[in-house]
């Protein structure tokens, strides 16, 4: 998986996020839109100068991605805070 990185915002293919939310890709744009899915986008700094961390919330549900400059996907990790 890797994110798009055209100018200084992030881009995440909605079929890579809904395989992480275990849902369809038309839903996570639609929930997108909607608010229902929010994110955060941190770049680094210091030692982690040169990557950045994508968070994504939905339903109790966290991911997390952390990526290098270019977009690649370094390591992820997905936490379930409430059941759905």
């Amino acid at each position: 998986m890797k994110i798009d990185m055209t100018g200084s915002q992030p881009t995440i293919d909605a079929g890579d996020l809904g395989a992480l939310l275990d849902m369809a890709p038309k839903k996570v744009q639609a929930l997108m839109r909607a608010g229902e899915i929010t994110s955060r986008f941190e770049t680094g700094e210091g030692e982690d100068a040169g990557k950045f961390r994508l968070t994504f919330l939905h339903a109790g549900t966290r991911i997390r991605l952390t990526c290098s400059e270019d977009g690649t996907v370094l390591s992820n990790t997905r936490v379930v805070t409430e059941p759905r």
